[in-house]
This record gives structure tokens, C-alpha cells and sequence, in this order.
């Protein structure tokens, strides 16, 4: 068994995220999801979607949601599905956190959340 990915982002940022991943690394070593929410969304709906897709995605081993911006409705639907210890919640996606996530696929989920912290964190970089 393996953690889970689930990515909810606006609009289809997540999704061409992990597309671009799974180009990258030619496969998705983690059984990984994406849930695009629109500015129309009904707030109730997606949050029942996505708690369903949760436990899709749970074999056992829990879920690691990545969402793009603390504070915004994706954000803020991710926070109501950590409500245990399968789930962890780390916002401020990126392709380097993502990547990163992907590259560890045998980590429990605490590990595995590190791991997404950090690469994102060293991802970004001022380039002159």
C-alpha cells in the first residue's frame, strides 16, 4: 500500500500539474487525483466530492492533499477533509513540491509531507 495523492487547486491548475509530473517522470509511482474548483462551485458539493474521492484514494496508508493557496476555497475545502490522522494538508502546490512527492513514493505519510514541504520550499529560487 502507498499514501495517496489529491490535489485541489482552481481551475485546472492541478491537473496540468500532475500531467506535467507524470510526463516528467514518465509514470505516477502514487495513486494520484486531481479536483478542480471552479469560482461557481457549490461549497457543500465539492466538499462532499471530495471526501468521497478521499477515500477512493485511501488504501490504508492516507492521503496527502496539496492545494494551490491558503486561505481560498480550495484551501479551505482541503481543511474540512483533515479531520484525522489519514489526512495532511500542506497548501502552495508547485511542480517542485510535486515532484518531490512523486520521487518518495514509499514513505509513510508524515514522511511524505515533509518531504512535499520541503520541496516546495527549496524550489523556489531568485535566479539573477
Amino acid at each position: 500500500m502507498s499514501v495517496g495523492i489529491f490535489i485541489i487547486t482552481h481551475n485546472n491548475i492541478g491537473q496540468q500539474l500532475l500531467e506535467t509530473a507524470r510526463i516528467m517522470l514518465g509514470t505516477c509511482p502514487l495513486q494520484a487525483a486531481d479536483f478542480a474548483i471552479y469560482s461557481d462551485c457549490e461549497l457543500e458539493t465539492a466538499i462532499s466530492e471530495a471526501k468521497s474521492r478521499i477515500n477512493e484514494l485511501d488504501n490504508g496508508d492516507g492521503v496527502l492533499v496539496l492545494t494551490d493557496m491558503y486561505g481560498s476555497t480550495p484551501s479551505n475545502i482541503a481543511t474540512r477533509l483533515a479531520n484525522s490522522n489519514s489526512v495532511i494538508v500542506i497548501s502552495g502546490i508547485n511542480l517542485p513540491m510535486l515532484i518531490r512527492v512523486l520521487n518518495y513514493p514509499r514513505l509513510n505519510l508524515e514522511q511524505l509531507a515533509e518531504k512535499a514541504s520541503s520541496g516546495g520550499h527549496d524550489g523556489i529560487m531568485i535566479c539573477k
